[in-house]
């Protein structure tokens, strides 16, 4: 087809004549014409971005190449002999990893099949890529499909790669230069992307969820541990927490959901998806034989199941125990507050950066900076330093550590400090605002100079540790009035967080679940009544998580069969929660009680209160049962 032929046909399609081209090729011209405003008649040379722009593109993607590089190079291996090339593009259309041939370097540079080269529909017109980066389905866009004539000689195949979230990460590519003509020949380059493609969703599930159960599926037993066509990660509330694409395809139809819509998904128990509950599907492990391992998913499709045990577990957390199910997913689970909070941590943590965490007494402090260590990947340890509980004449020697003989009462060895404790690690700083003015200075000269020298000492030690520092004091308020010193309040705080107090919290139901499985046993959990649930969630917890946390143990030690009920709950709770309307008197009681024609059960529902805490309430305000 000649160039002025290419152009025509695309003009035929935008004025809705049939071509004969398959529907995505239609769909990506129309886009070209009409939201890119592209001329097909302006011919296009290839984009290759700066070198700067490509160490950006391919820094972000790190992890995903690195998962993925075994399985790019097999798929390579298979194709290259038919003079294919293999380009890994960001979800932008940048190639950030690239496969060929070396002696075909500058025809392939020029083609745009090259490392850097941008493929997104915008920029290319129509193509494998940006097609696949517009649709989420695996295509081939076979020479003249694409838009602009420099391209025409080409034939691309792609596939999209989901992350464990089901969003999309990545596209898989394999071109040619050139190509038969028919289009047919493509369609085992589209098999072996696509099987690729799944592979490293697999790898990146299971690289991202050593703490949760994953499950893979196969629909015949035969394949089912060699090759699975899909799989999904299960925290110990059997809740999902991740999925590759095929998982959440199986999953949406079931249910008759659009599997795109991951939210729909994620966060469900398994019971709502299988005809199985979490201990039948974690018992479906390689002791068994794969034709034995057959579950029925909602809907009626039968399949095969594996379950991997988690591959490391947190403080010997049973698996029928709730445990975290990525790292920064324990910060919360909704909320505007929450979602600012687990971006700022993903971008955040690997970074070197010193962060401040603001918020309220009991607001999970120490726990947020704990979740920021364990993202970051250092190696080292994660010590805590309490300021404001080591005494004024301590703090120097249990912060910088002290030589044999340093002073009256040492160690007949010395001791090395907190500060070389944390080395190579994270050094939590929490209640800074409570450090003493002397101290602040040698810990200004610490971060400063990356040294810390023992009390008693002439010799400086090197350090090397990521600072985190907390406080429910308002410091830049502290350095306004002199109280804190403004050198070492630039040093921390390079990055702030502001923790949002319980009060605020949208997912404080989510909350109140995690601390009734951190107080319940295996073979007691806990639950609460209706009544002891509305009185939860509408106390204003002046003290925050920690109060909520005390609050649960409290009624965990009271409560009878793991029943936790409002009698079981610190008295003082019940009635600024429950009852604001009648705490101030017997009048609003009275009433109440009037117009429930003296009905003690009906008073007691109105309020969310069983009949025994109304009783108790009458009692205190002296109001005699009614006749």
């Amino acid at each position: 087809m000649n160039v002025s032929d290419h152009i025509k046909e695309i003009e035929h399609a935008a004025d809705g004549r049939n071509t004969g081209r398959d529907a995505v090729v239609l769909e990506s011209w129309r886009r070209c014409l009409d939201t890119y405003q592209l001329d097909p008649a302006k011919a296009r040379e290839a984009v290759i971005v700066s070198e700067t722009r490509l160490r950006e593109h391919r820094q972000r993607s790190e992890d995903l190449v690195h998962i993925a590089r075994s399985a790019l190079e097999g798929l390579y291996r298979q194709v290259a002999e038919q003079n294919y090339v293999l380009l890994l593009s960001d979800r932008q259309g940048v190639t950030v990893e690239f496969l060929g041939d070396p002696s075909f370097n500058n025809n392939l540079r020029k083609a745009g099949l090259y490392l850097g080269s941008e493929w997104s529909e915008p920029r290319a017109g129509t193509c494998a890529v940006g097609a696949c980066i517009a649709t989420g389905e695996a295509l081939t866009i076979h020479q003249t499909d694409h838009f602009d004539v420099t391209h025409t000689p080409l034939s691309c195949t792609a596939a999209p790669v989901y992350d464990t979230q089901c969003v999309l990460a990545a596209v898989l590519d394999i071109s040619l230069l050139s190509s038969p003509i028919l289009k047919t020949s493509q369609n085992m380059a589209r098999h072996l992307v696509s099987s690729t493609v799944r592979r490293i969703e697999l790898a990146n599930l299971m690289a991202s969820s050593r703490h949760d159960l994953v499950l893979r599926f196969a629909g015949a037993p035969e394949f089912l541990d060699i090759d699975p066509e899909a799989a999904l990660s299960v925290d110990g509330a059997g809740r999902i927490t991740g999925m590759t694409h095929g998982a959440a395809r199986f999953l949406a139809a079931s249910r008759g959901l659009d599997w795109r819509r991951s939210e729909d998904i994620l966060g469900q128990r398994v019971e709502e998806f299988f005809e199985a509950d979490l201990d039948e599907l974690a018992s479906h492990t390689r002791s068994s034989l794969p034709q034995d391992r057959q579950i029925m998913v909602k809907g009626g499709a039968v399949l095969y199941a594996h379950a991997i045990e988690p591959q490391q577990s947190r403080s010997g957390i049973a698996l029928t125990r709730s445990k975290p199910r990525t790292t920064i997913s324990r910060i919360g689970e909704s909320g505007l507050a929450v979602q600012n909070l687990q971006r700022k941590v993903a971008k955040l943590a690997p970074s070197r950066l010193p962060i401040l965490l603001q918020g309220e007494t009991g607001t999970g402090k120490e726990h947020l900076a704990r979740i920021i260590h364990d993202a970051s990947g250092l190696s080292g340890r994660f010590v805590t330093v309490n300021c404001a509980a080591i005494p004024e004449q301590l703090i120097e020697s249990e912060l910088f550590g002290y030589l044999p003989g340093a002073f009256t009462g040492a160690l007949p060895k010395g001791r090395k400090g907190l500060v070389e404790e944390a080395d190579g690690g994270t050094l939590f700083l929490d209640e800074i605002g409570d450090m003493p003015l002397t101290a602040q200075s040698r810990l200004l000269r610490v971060l400063a100079e990356g040294e810390v020298l023992p009390v008693g000492g002439s010799t400086p030690q090197k350090v090397d540790f990521r600072v985190i520092s907390a406080s429910h004091r308002p410091l830049s308020e502290m350095v306004r009035a002199r109280d804190f010193r403004e050198d070492l309040y630039y040093r921390l705080n390079a990055a702030v967080m502001t923790l949002p107090p319980l009060r605020e919290r949208e997912d404080f139901p989510w909350l109140l679940d995690r601390t009734l499985e951190k107080h319940g046993a295996p073979d007691r959990p806990l639950a609460l009544s209706n009544a002891a649930r509305v009185a939860l969630v509408h106390h204003r917890w002046p003290g925050n998580i920690r109060e909520l946390d005390n609050t649960i143990a409290f009624a965990a030690a009271l409560c009878d069969d793991g029943l936790i009920t409002v009698d079981d709950l610190p008295e003082h709770l019940i009635f600024t929660s429950v009852t604001p309307a009648i705490d101030d008197g017997d009048s609003d009681l009275r009433a109440l009680l009037a117009a429930c024609n003296g009905n003690i059960s009906e008073a007691a529902r109105r309020i969310g209160v069983d009949r025994t805490t109304l009783h108790r309430r009458m009692r205190k305000l002296g109001i005699s049962k009614p006749h």
